[in-house]
């Protein structure tokens, strides 16, 4: 953890790798506690480009595909009420810790990977989807930061569901170090902003160069977006990894 001009400790991953259920159970509870009391405390405000993008908002007919950075992904998730949300989680020894975390936010889990999708493992995602958003972070779980991959453009291309490029930004975070990029948790009693960009329409059936054309339009969104929420919080930028 870094506060003020504090040194970082030796690298270490967060959340924990543990193996054992109990104890992953546990942990996400004390984590789920902590950031629900955190949470209290701070100003939170939701800006949307397109009305009906909100995605914590029950109406709405349209489901979308959210683009989150890895870094970021605490914010969203306790940033609201969560009703109809499915995320894509990493299928490393930390996604087990995450799923218990999204689970006690009401927040279903698909276990996978945007860059190894079968065409059997994206038949059974889209069953899952139903009638939810997906949420995805393109630069997990192994990084490089903030860079998106054209996994997230395959599944909008075979789901049809537009992106919608999204920046999450507190004034006063702390910065926990992980192996590839940090986690960003709101200090108590900051403000937080939320932005949610135009969605962005991929193409049915997609070609590979047609699906890395619009990661790198995608790239090029959510960059913008995320320096347009730094300067209106008047907030530092993330520290790339």
């Amino acid at each position: 953890m870094v506060v003020g001009g504090a040194p970082r400790p030796p690298d270490r991953g967060l959340p924990l790798k543990l193996k054992s259920p109990i104890a992953n159970r546990v942990l996400a509870g004390v984590f789920t506690t902590a950031m629900r009391l955190i949470f209290r405390t701070l100003r939170l405000e939701m800006r949307t480009a397109v009305p009906g993008t909100n995605p914590y908002a029950a109406a709405g007919v349209e489901r979308y595909v959210y683009c989150v950075w890895h870094d970021s992904i605490v914010m969203p998730t306790f940033g609201g009420r969560h009703e109809h949300t499915v995320a894509l989680t990493s299928r490393h020894a930390d996604g087990s810790f995450v799923e218990q975390v999204l689970k006690l936010n009401s927040i279903s889990s698909i276990r996978g990977s945007t860059n190894r999708i079968t065409p059997g493992a994206l038949r059974s995602l889209l069953r899952c989807l139903g009638q939810n958003h997906l949420v995805v972070t393109p630069d997990g779980p192994r990084g490089p930061a903030r860079q998106i991959s054209p996994g997230i453009t395959f599944l909008a291309s075979r789901s049809g569901r537009a992106i919608v490029p999204t920046a999450f930004i507190c004034s006063r975070p702390w910065r926990f170090r992980g192996t590839w990029c940090d986690l960003i948790v709101p200090k108590p009693f900051s403000r937080v902003l939320f932005l949610a960009g135009e969605p962005m329409h991929v193409p049915a059936h997609a070609s590979a160069a047609e699906l890395q054309h619009h990661a790198e339009l995608l790239q090029r969104r959510m960059d913008l977006l995320n320096e347009n929420a730094a300067e209106s919080l008047q907030a530092p930028r993330p520290r790339a990894a």
